[in-house]
């Protein structure tokens, strides 16, 4: 566990605000894969000046609704004079591509073919029984659609854990992390907000709660212990109080808490 800001333990949270890909489950794990070769595709220019650009900004913008990645990729192609497209109609096909690769991966889940353990962060279920356990109020908040993100905590057995699971609404651009932080958000409320992102960490040092980055490999099934130094550099930047590689240390999470 890394240790980046101090803060005044000893008041255990009332509610944790959960981002959920990449921190609680691995089932969408490779997007990246999928949305660089996209944009990479669509925007005109220089090849290797075009997949720097499109790579740097997929690192800044992890965390944040689709569509709003596809706007910009919408709005670069037509900086460039490309013929850009409506950025749904960029979103629409970014889901067709990333869902070839989850679907079957929900699909071998929910036959039997594979343990549903092998999508979930290590640590993660149990980590948030200790919580509930301790009378903390649960909320998933994710950036993929919320039916979507809805339909994945469902296969991975998790919905029971949380009060309220929200993802993007269908049409609309409105942030649900942004949305529930600020209805949790009351004057002597404890908050804790965990993530791989820089959105949710940014907006839970905004709101004021504590903030936790899981700085995951985004691997099924991974194995590795040690913190992605990828992920360690974007959530100290965006202001997280600590970072951990996943949950399987959960004793000392709930101690640092």
């Amino acid at each position: 566990m890394l240790i980046f800001a101090p803060h005044t333990s000893g008041v255990f949270p009332e509610a944790a605000v959960f981002d959920f890909d990449g921190t609680i489950s691995s089932l969408r794990s490779g997007w990246e894969s999928v949305m660089e070769p996209l944009m990479c595709e669509m925007i005109p220019g220089d090849r290797d000046e075009v997949q720097r650009l499109v790579k740097n900004y997929i690192d800044e913008s992890t965390g944040i609704q689709t569509i709003l990645q596809m706007r910009f990729l919408h709005d670069e192609v037509k900086r460039r004079k490309g013929n850009a497209l409506d950025p749904w109609e960029y979103k629409r096909e970014y889901n067709k591509r990333l869902m070839e690769q989850v679907q079957k991966r929900r699909d071998a889940v929910e036959s039997g073919k594979e343990d549903r353990k092998k999508y979930i962060v290590n640590g993660a279920e149990e980590f948030l029984s200790a919580l509930k356990k301790r009378g903390v109020k649960l909320f998933a908040a994710s950036g993929t659609d919320d039916k979507d993100v809805k339909a994945e905590a469902k296969i991975l057995g998790l919905c029971g854990y949380f009060d309220e699971i929200a993802g993007a609404p269908d049409g609309s651009d409105a942030c649900a992390k942004e949305n529930i932080l600020r209805r949790l958000v009351t004057p002597g409320r404890n908050l804790l907000v965990v993530g791989d992102g820089k959105v949710e960490i940014a907006l839970g040092r905004e709101a004021g709660a504590l903030t936790l980055g899981i700085a995951s490999w985004d691997e099924a099934g991974c194995t590795k212990t040690e913190e992605n130094p990828v992920k360690v550099r974007r959530l100290r930047t965006a202001g997280a109080h600590a970072a951990a590689a996943d949950f399987s240390n959960g004793e000392e999470l709930l101690s640092w808490i």
